[in-house]
């Protein structure tokens, strides 16, 4: 029988696309949101754990719930992932993903699926208009700048963090129009918005083990402390 090694090995081999059939058992992931919401969490696309949960992050390695409460942005407990349609009323805060169909990873998904979701996501700002996104990982903010500057971001244009206001998502400039190119009366009627402002944080995965969990914390501490700040 394979050594313990090869099994590891072979359990670790890497993703490539799957076509949404492999998953089409598993329902997507239900948005949270509401209105006057302080912020919006961004993830890539719901896990297998998650779609088969119903419940956002609900993979018991993955660290989100545990960065939420250390942050200060669920200041009174952790919350457990089955909690989650409690963010909205509890803590002013709501959840999405950039792409909506489940996968192992997201490796298992295209190109095109991940530019399609900027465009979507926009859409859902423009309409909740909250005070600023989450983005939940390097990676989804690498494919929302490719998205919105044509162009991969240079190395010494990431950060993590605040970015700059020109970054702003869902920002309504004046007549806008659906993905049909039509005029959006509901939008424009509301007027002119500067949009949310963006704090990229990093991945909760547990397989993503580039940083630290300590250093995790440090990235996603000042927005738990400007979400406490606006409450």
């Amino acid at each position: 029988s394979p050594s313990p090694s090869k099994k590891q090995k072979r359990h670790r081999k890497p993703s490539r696309y799957a076509d949404p059939s492999k998953y089409a058992h598993l329902a997507e992931l239900q948005d949270i949101f509401a209105p006057g919401l302080i912020a919006i969490f961004v993830g890539f696309n719901p896990g297998v754990a998650t779609a088969t949960a119903g419940h956002a992050y609900a993979h018991p390695s993955n660290m989100f719930w545990k960065l939420l409460h250390t942050s200060g942005l669920t200041p009174d407990r952790r919350l457990r992932p089955e909690e989650d349609g409690t963010l909205p009323a509890l803590y002013a805060l709501g959840n999405t993903n950039l792409v909506a169909r489940p996968s192992r990873d997201v490796a298992e998904l295209s190109k095109e699926e991940m530019a399609a979701g900027t465009p979507i996501l926009e859409a859902k700002v423009r309409k909740w208009r909250p005070e600023a996104v989450c983005i939940v990982g390097k990676a989804i903010w690498e494919s929302i700048w490719r998205w919105k500057h044509g162009r991969a971001i240079r190395k010494d244009e990431f950060r993590y963090g605040w970015q700059d206001e020109r970054e702003n998502m869902g920002r309504i400039t004046g007549i806008e129009r659906d993905e049909n190119g039509k005029a959006c009366e509901e939008l424009s009627s509301q007027g002119p918005w500067e949009g949310a402002r963006v704090f990229v944080a990093t991945s909760t995965s547990g397989l993503s083990a580039s940083l630290k969990p300590a250093e995790k914390e440090a990235i996603w501490k000042p927005f738990g402390n400007w979400v406490q700040e606006r409450r």
